[in-house]
């Protein structure tokens, strides 16, 4: 397996951390017979099969690309991470909460409980371990973003997926201390049960967030506007593009990003000077950006009036230089200049200063135009105001 231990720290650490607990758990479990402890047990043993599965995506990630895949095979990052949150939610969430409610159903009391309480406190400093070593992990690449927005705005899975699930399992061993605790302490086995099925609920919770941060990534997102800023202004840093009309970007994987964008040229350009703007402005953007691994460029000359200010990848264009969306679509009117020689009497139309539409011929003679093919047609009827053009 061809995965880098420093670019997988957390995902390794919580992988032995996992397996050791797991191990641990099912030893206590058949000591004690504690509903809780199978629920923590079988919940070890699903994060360590995420961890494994993280691994194969990652490897997986990695090959070439094919006739099949030009793009290559980086989603298969996200894939994995989806089957993750499935598997957690299947394997972990659902057998919990089914044994939790055959505990409280047909309660059963606890031997030993003060071996599951060993096993669990060992079991959450192992889990802490694991938390710390993702925190120090993730706060390399988090910036000054709140640990929520990370959780939903990064792009790499693993971490997240991480995250999620070591603290997640230090609140189950909060709940399966709690309920083995309460479970020996009245002698009531649906306390113990009841700890499992609050396993359960919560496993269910972590693996719905999982689900759709993943289920996002997989159908394909945007860069994030920083990286759309910085690609941007490689792109308009050279005279040879006049202005980004549009721009679209998206992660083919973690690393590395498609980005198409639509650029203004001069119209005296000849071909081959588009050409080599072109090819200098895609230097740019990868010597700014080196996870922008495939860019499309396409020169067209620029029409403000032809910018549709609901097209995203216009608006993306427009938030990353900064500039102030207009609140009202360009096309609806613009002003028309009218100019009045000395003694000449202003034509009729709207009172200067006011707009007309734009394209709407200026006419001396208010009568209708002369219809094409002649004068000795008639002139068509002029149509009622309001009526449908």
């Amino acid at each position: 397996m061809r995965v880098s231990f420093r670019e997988m720290r957390a995902v390794f650490a919580a992988l032995g951390a996992n397996l050791g607990i797991a191990v641990t758990k099912f030893v206590a479990f058949l000591f004690t017979g504690s509903a809780s402890m199978l629920a923590e047990a079988v919940h070890s043993v699903a994060d360590t099969g995420n961890e494994v599965l993280l691994l194969v995506g990652r490897d997986r990630s990695t090959r070439p690309p094919s006739d099949e895949h030009p793009f290559g095979f980086g989603r298969e990052r996200y894939f994995y991470g989806f089957v993750v949150s499935v598997m957690l939610f299947t394997v972990g969430a659902a057998f919990s909460v089914y044994d939790g409610v055959h505990r409280i159903v047909n309660p059963e009391p606890i031997r030993s409980p003060l071996v599951a309480i060993v096993v669990l406190l060992v079991s959450a400093v192992l889990e802490a371990f694991s938390l710390r070593t993702g925190i120090t992990e993730a706060n390399k690449v988090r910036g000054d973003r709140g640990w929520g927005t990370f959780i939903r705005r990064t792009k790499a899975p693993e971490l997240p997926v991480v995250l999620l699930e070591d603290l997640a399992a230090l609140i189950g061993l909060g709940f399966a201390f709690a309920g083995v605790a309460l479970a020996a302490l009245t002698g009531n086995g649906r306390w113990d049960g009841a700890g499992s099925l609050a396993i359960g609920l919560l496993l269910a919770t972590a693996a719905a967030i999982l689900a759709v941060e993943m289920k996002s990534l997989l159908i394909g997102e945007a860069a994030s506007v920083e990286v759309q800023q910085m690609i941007l202004a490689a792109l308009e840093d050279g005279p040879e593009v006049d202005r980004v009309i549009h721009m679209r970007t998206v992660h083919i994987s973690p690393d590395a990003i498609l980005v198409a964008a639509k650029i203004a040229i001069r119209a005296t350009d000849t071909a081959a000077q588009v050409a080599a703007g072109i090819d200098a402005a895609e230097k740019r953007v990868r010597a700014a950006v080196p996870i922008a691994s495939t860019i499309y460029l396409e020169p067209d000359i620029y029409h403000p009036s032809r910018a549709d200010q609901t097209d995203p990848s216009i608006r993306a264009a427009v938030l990353a230089r900064g500039d102030d969306p207009p609140l009202t679509p360009p096309d609806v009117s613009v002003p028309v200049p009218v100019s009045v020689s000395p003694g000449e009497t202003r034509p009729p139309g709207p009172p200067m200063g006011e707009t007309r539409p734009p394209g709407t011929p200026h006419r001396r003679d208010p009568s209708p135009p002369t219809p094409l093919g002649g004068s000795d047609q008639p002139p068509a009827s002029p149509r009622p105001a309001g009526d449908a053009q």
